[in-house]
């Protein structure tokens, strides 16, 4: 059987096996543990006996988990939206088929996925497979993609769900996924420093080494360009957003003039300084309703703390930046 070209030190049947989770024939159980790792799902055994031989293994860092898992069977798996986080996977051996939206994607040894978040998904996991997991969170990958682009980001990053294995650039994601892979199955200790740097390779690399919604614009050279008053009130935004700001406000602690400063940021940019501002504010709105607890604060308090006096706008402008209503970020 075709293997993975996965080259960790550690033997791919010792990956990760101190670190067992899940051993079970019970579909309900595999069901639970996946639910636990992932989100709600519906699991189903194709042969219609409800029996599985399920083994999960799975380790988290920073902002990553990271697993070996595998069913026995055939089964299919119908997972709820993936609301905070994407999911890399990446066969050892056998295959599966990934129905994602409109796209459909044979994954094996040569074929991994990358599965964004807020898309629907099915997973048709044949039997005898086995397979690599990565789960980012997505403010993690959103919070790397803006320190990159120096600006905050308009849309969801939607990344292209095939991952060839078998190319050059599947070569370097490979060996940094077997570095990632070793160190987490042979230290049970690791450092923070150790950890952050982990996690900043991934995450770079994905983004750097993967077609996604932005990979255009990250290779382009004009944001590093930027003079140096965009970027002085880009950080006064970032500082002052809370407080009520405006254009002259923006010129004035640049040092020039607004005519100036709305061309710089269309120009650098593709925004408008008090879009921008907006974009900011979004996001401290959503940092905060992720903190909430529900009961504890109201979705219209939390809007007006952040200088959104029309609600209406204000839903409609949240639902296109983050796919959900700010009270379903709430209630979640």
């Amino acid at each position: 059987m075709e293997q993975l070209s996965f080259r960790p030190v550690t033997p791919p049947e010792a990956v990760l096996a101190r670190y067992e989770i899940c051993h079970t024939r019970d579909l309900e159980e595999a069901r639970q543990v996946g639910e636990k790792i992932f989100c709600a799902n519906r699991l189903c055994s194709i042969d219609g006996r409800g029996s599985v031989d399920a083994r999960v293994y799975y380790r988290r860092f920073g902002g990553i988990g990271i697993g070996r898992m595998s069913y026995g069977g055939a089964v299919t798996i119908t997972p709820g939206v993936l609301d905070t986080f994407a999911l890399i996977q990446m066969p050892i051996y056998g295959e599966e088929r990934i129905e994602q939206g409109q796209k459909s994607v044979l994954s094996n040894s040569r074929m991994g996925t990358v599965i964004n978040a807020h898309t629907p998904i099915l997973i048709n996991h044949a039997p005898n497979t086995e397979k690599l997991i990565i789960r980012v969170d997505r403010s993690l990958i959103e919070r790397h993609c803006q320190q990159m682009l120096g600006r905050t980001l308009r849309s969801n990053i939607e990344f292209e769900s095939s991952l060839p294995l078998d190319t050059e650039a599947g070569a370097r994601w490979l060996r940094m996924v077997g570095w990632v892979y070793d160190s987490l199955s042979l230290d049970d200790e690791l450092s923070p420093l150790l950890t952050a740097q982990m996690e900043a390779g991934l995450v770079n690399l994905l983004l750097t080494n993967h077609p996604h919604s932005y990979s255009s614009e990250l290779c382009s050279d004009g944001p590093s360009l930027a003079p140096a008053f965009v970027k002085r009130v880009e950080r006064y935004i970032e500082d002052h957003a809370h407080e009520p700001i405006s254009i002259v406000d923006m010129a004035e602690h640049a040092g020039v003039s607004s005519r100036s400063l709305f061309t710089g940021f269309r120009r650098y940019r593709n925004t408008s300084p008090m879009l921008y501002l907006k974009e900011v504010r979004l996001r401290h709105v959503n940092e905060e309703l992720q903190r909430l607890c529900p009961g504890s604060d109201t979705v219209t308090a939390v809007a007006f703390r952040w200088g959104f006096s029309h609600l209406g706008h204000f839903t409609t402008d949240y639902k296109r930046r983050f796919g959900e209503s700010p009270s379903e970020t709430l209630a979640r």
